[in-house]
Order: structure tokens, then C-alpha cells, then sequence
């Protein structure tokens, strides 16, 4: 990848609270897989009924510092937020994927916490070469993977309902949108269903990514639990990112 066309790329998606990489997208029990009539029925009454966690509560459950091996975990920066606020799509019917590829929350959640998540390159040995410290450095770079997990707390049926608006969109948007953030865009050429198996139900994809010309894959999972929606996004700067199964399974197992 040409150096101007690597800062570009890291310029757009930092603007995008997707800054530094980030690849390969993933779904998997989607709503189309809820059972239908009286079965579907009893799911929707039972997720209403679950609890609507607090802001306090969901605080406390967002992934922190040590939840996850070999990975970084931080609050998002006042940019990221800034970004995230202003950020739209290219089409009205692609919404609910930009609100969960841009650090923002799905539908109309009681509450709402975000983190950035930043995987860990191994370091060298110590007694390594200069050269080989710097080969090991590059790469570091070069792997990076960049993950935002956004946690939403809603009331009713309100996250079966922002879960099901995220479906439509993967399906209306599968020929691909585009994300604006002021002067930065970031362009998905197709959006296409993933495999993902979590929480009472769950909808993936994998987005085609075209930045300054380089093409590439980024992840999108997105998990309810109750009346919960945890929803991950991972970008890689070198183009190809996998499914953030380590982040997704730790944030699942604090949220019980």
C-alpha cells in the first residue's frame, strides 16, 4: 500500500471513529431466523419484559481495561464522538449502518456506553535487532485492527426493533454506501450477510471497503441480549479484518 494512500485511508476512518484499520464483517442467528408465529410472539413479550439496564448499570458492563487479552481497551476521544455525531449516509435506507460503523447507537436506546478497542501486536524479543525491532514495528502497523463496541440499553421492543432496522438496511444498502463525516468519506462497495451465533439473536455482516482506491473487508456484528444490543465494528488499516470473537465473547460474558 502506497504511504499517501495509508494516511489517507487512517485520516478517513479516525474521522469516522474507525480510526487505524478495519476488516472483515460477520453475522449469524439473525432476526431472520427467529422462530415464527406463536414462537415469535414469546420472544418479542419476553425480550419487553427483560430489564432496561441503567446508565450507571451499562457503564459498568462496557468492556474495560483488562477484559481482554492482548487487547487495549479506552473510553472514544472527543473527536471520535464529534465525528460520530456528524457522521451521515449517502442513502436515507443505509442509516442504521452508519450509526453502527460510526460509533453511534441503533434506534432510540434508554442508555448507551461506547468503547475503542485496540488489538495488541506481540512484541519482539528483547534481545532483538535493531532491525528486527523495526520490521516488527512496521508490521504492528501494518495488522493493526481497530474495534468499536457500542453498548445500547432500550426500553419495549425497542432493541428487537433497532436490531430488525439493521437487517433492512444490510439488505437494502448490499450494494454497497457511503459514510460522510464533513469532508471525510469512507465508501463500502457491497455489504453482505455474515455468520454469527450469540445472545437471543444476532445480525452480521462483512463490508466490502474501498478507501483511496485500496480495497479491503470490515466486520459488523451485532448481539441482543434482552433488551440489550451489543454491537461491534473492526477495521484494519492493511484492508482485512476478522470478526472480533475475543472482544464480542468477553463484552457477552459481562453482560451475563
Amino acid at each position: 500500500m502506497r504511504r499517501t494512500t495509508v494516511r489517507r485511508t487512517a485520516v478517513a476512518a479516525s474521522a469516522l471513529s474507525l480510526a487505524l484499520l478495519v476488516g472483515a464483517c460477520g453475522g449469524g442467528k439473525s432476526a431472520d431466523d427467529a422462530p415464527e408465529g406463536k414462537g415469535k410472539k414469546e420472544g418479542a413479550a419476553a425480550a419487553s419484559s427483560a430489564k432496561t439496564l441503567s446508565q450507571v448499570e451499562l457503564d459498568k458492563l462496557v468492556l474495560a481495561e483488562g477484559d481482554v487479552k492482548n487487547h487495549k481497551v479506552v473510553k472514544p476521544l472527543k473527536a471520535d464522538l464529534a465525528a460520530a455525531k456528524i457522521a451521515k449516509a449517502d442513502k436515507a435506507a443505509c442509516k442504521p449502518l452508519v450509526d453502527a460503523t460510526s460509533m453511534r447507537t441503533l434506534g432510540a436506546p434508554a442508555a448507551n456506553s461506547m468503547r475503542r478497542i485496540s488489538v495488541m501486536p506481540e512484541k519482539p524479543a528483547e534481545d532483538a535487532s535493531p532491525e528486527e525491532k523495526l520490521k516488527a514495528g512496521l508490521d504492528a502497523v501494518g495488522s493493526a485492527v481497530i474495534i468499536t463496541d457500542t453498548l445500547g440499553s432500550y426500553e419495549g421492543e425497542g432493541a428487537q426493533e433497532a436490531l430488525a432496522a439493521l437487517r433492512d438496511a444490510g439488505k437494502a444498502c448490499a450494494g454497497g454506501f457511503t459514510t460522510i463525516a464533513g469532508p471525510d468519506k469512507v465508501t463500502y462497495s457491497k455489504v453482505a450477510p455474515a455468520s454469527y451465533t450469540a445472545g437471543d439473536e444476532a445480525v452480521a455482516f462483512t463490508l466490502s471497503t474501498d478507501m483511496g482506491g485500496e480495497t479491503g473487508t470490515a466486520q459488523l456484528v451485532t448481539v441482543r441480549k434482552g433488551n440489550t444490543l451489543a454491537s461491534f465494528f473492526a477495521m484494519s488499516l492493511m484492508g482485512k479484518a476478522d470478526q472480533p470473537k475475543e472482544a464480542i465473547d468477553a463484552q457477552l460474558a459481562k453482560l451475563g
